[in-house]
């Protein structure tokens, strides 16, 4: 015998009912949350049209108005400009060697001759 029994003994009117129909409690549930969902979409599409006024497409007068203080870019100036650049700061310095080293390297060493042990 199971210790808690499925019955009670003094069950309320709204107990049964619930039991016997339980779309009472579930139907205006899920009215609450459709309703809230339609509500509070309102705020979110306030939300989404504040940030899309901040950022617009540039129309053609705009886009125009944009152009006439720019400077035309050219390749070849850019690359003149650069490669004048890297020629001014430009020190040739030489790096002290190890000492007992000679001026051209270290001449390379004769294998020693194999001896036969054998």
């Amino acid at each position: 015998m199971p210790t808690f029994t499925n019955n009670p003994v003094n069950a309320s009117r709204l107990s049964k009912t619930l039991r016997k129909h339980p779309s009472i409690f579930g139907i205006p549930f899920l009215l609450i949350v459709v309703g809230a969902s339609y509500g509070l979409s309102t705020f979110t599409q306030t939300r989404y049209d504040l940030q899309d006024k901040k950022v617009h497409q540039v129309n053609k007068e705009e886009e125009l108005g944009l152009r006439k203080n720019k400077r035309q870019f050219d390749i070849r100036e850019e690359y003149f400009k650069l490669s004048t650049a890297q020629d001014e700061n430009w020190e040739s310095k030489r790096i002290p060697r190890p000492a007992g080293l000679p001026e051209w390297g270290v001449p390379p060493t004769e294998p020693e001759p194999r001896s036969k042990s054998s």
